[in-house]
């Protein structure tokens, strides 16, 4: 979802192969001034969070926004492992909590980005993968990675 001008400030390269995903939404975050500075900066973790649903609204759990730098007090900075509210529309939001808890998904995040100046983060409902699917995945890339070597080989006449 992030485009060509959207600056993005982490990505969890991870959750492509450890999940398999489904549908995918651009969220906004509810942050403090402290973790947007702390963004600018790419001091955040994205791999160990997910998305829970409490009382009709999303949450993120897990995502660590390290604490500004330039703050000089603590009473003015935040706490880095806070749970940060996801913005969307109502009926984005029940379509999400109908799937985690009917289908047994997870809600994982898959890339941070600033739009317009606003932080968003790509989230997507994924299952997780056993070992041996992760492995089928990887046999199958490779496979049809080789194929398209082999055709390139032929059309240049090698």
């Amino acid at each position: 979802m992030a485009q060509e001008n959207d600056r993005i400030i982490a990505s969890n390269r991870l959750a492509r192969r450890n999940y398999e995903l489904f549908d995918t939404w651009e969220a906004g975050l509810v942050l403090q001034g402290s973790e947007v500075k702390s963004l600018r900066e790419a001091k955040v973790q994205i791999s160990e969070a997910f998305g829970r649903a409490e009382g009709g609204q999303l949450w993120l759990v897990g995502l660590h926004i390290s604490p500004y730098r330039n703050s000089g007090n603590e009473a003015f900075g935040h706490d880095p492992d806070r749970q940060k509210k996801l913005l969307l529309h109502r009926r984005e939001i029940s379509r999400i909590t109908d799937r985690l808890d009917r289908d047994g998904l997870t809600l994982v995040p898959l890339s941070l980005y600033f739009k317009n100046g606003r932080a968003k983060i790509e989230v997507a409902l994924a299952r997780g993968r056993a070992t041996y699917d992760k492995r089928h995945a990887l046999a199958k890339r490779d496979a049809e990675r080789e194929a398209q070597r082999a055709m390139g080989r032929q059309r240049r006449g090698l």
